[in-house]
């Protein structure tokens, strides 16, 4: 994603097999409506109409969804760097906090007054990012003006220290969250499900069929985004180390498949994404 902002508004159906996924843009998720159990990092969130969740977006996470169930949200991806200026004028930097502290919450809004009107701006930003014609300094300001509101509204329903935490889990989504988080641990070594289930003492057959119930995904699957998103991350921030130190750092057997998955997962080379994100920076 390479622009400081995108926003997307009640938005229907889509993402039903969509990977595991990471970017660098922090995330206001939107749940409107249907069946959505969200896996963010190693937390499990079922979620209810009006649920906002907050999001670093380096975190890896991913919507489980119900294809049968209508599902509706609204989504903004924003670069702090876009508006930091304009918070640091303010002296409102306080508000992306939660984004760079937290990583990632949830705001269990339950419908109320400040989220019908946190909605109605969702909508008013919408309109003015994705008008047809090109937007102007003028359009820029209410754009920023707007999600400034938002971050106010979001700090207004929640602060950091009362951010709402999920009902009770179900076993399953404890021993989901267990594996997630094992594996975010371990992801450099080499993993099987034989390993995995003898460590957490479950057996392999529970801990595929119940990771895969609960996140959607196979235990493989979500072991290799790990994988994947360490990569992206250490070919930024060690921009001199050679690309099969860091595949093997991350987990990969080998340097060919190690560049091969990157490519079919991220559409390009590993080198290349390293140069582009190199360069983008530089940009900044």
């Amino acid at each position: 994603m390479n622009k400081p902002l995108v926003v997307n508004y009640r938005v229907v159906g889509g993402e039903y097999s969509q990977d595991y996924h990471s970017h660098h843009e922090y995330e206001i998720y939107f749940f409107h409506a249907g069946s959505c159990r969200y896996l963010v990092h190693n937390q499990i969130y079922d979620l209810e109409p009006g649920d906002i969740l907050l999001m670093d977006g380096m975190i890896l996470h991913k919507p489980n969804v119900n294809p049968h169930v209508d599902y509706i949200r609204s989504v903004i991806h924003f670069s702090p760097a876009w508006i930091k200026d304009v918070l640091g004028e303010m002296n409102g930097t306080y508000l992306l906090d939660v984004f760079r502290k937290l990583h990632h919450c949830l705001i269990r809004t339950k419908e109320s007054y400040l989220s019908k009107n946190l909605e109605k701006m969702f909508f008013r930003l919408c309109e003015l990012r994705n008008k047809s014609q090109p937007y102007n300094l003028h359009t820029e300001i209410e754009m920023k003006t707007l999600l400034l509101h938002i971050l106010i509204t979001i700090h207004n329903l929640g602060g950091i220290s009362s951010f709402k935490k999920t009902k009770h889990k179900l076993d399953k989504e404890k021993h989901a969250e267990n594996i997630a988080s094992y594996i975010q641990d371990n992801y450099m070594k080499k993993l099987t499900i034989c390993t995995i289930s003898d460590t957490l003492n479950l057996s392999k057959s529970y801990v595929s069929h119940v990771f895969k119930e609960i996140t959607g995904f196979t235990v493989m699957e979500y072991l290799m985004a790990c994988r994947l998103n360490q990569v992206k991350y250490l070919l930024e921030a060690e921009d001199s180390k050679p690309l099969k130190e860091i595949a093997s750092d991350c987990g990969f057997e080998s340097a060919c498949h190690f560049s091969r998955y990157f490519s079919k997962k991220v559409g390009m080379t590993p080198k290349r994404y390293r140069y582009l994100r190199l360069s983008k920076e530089k940009c900044i």
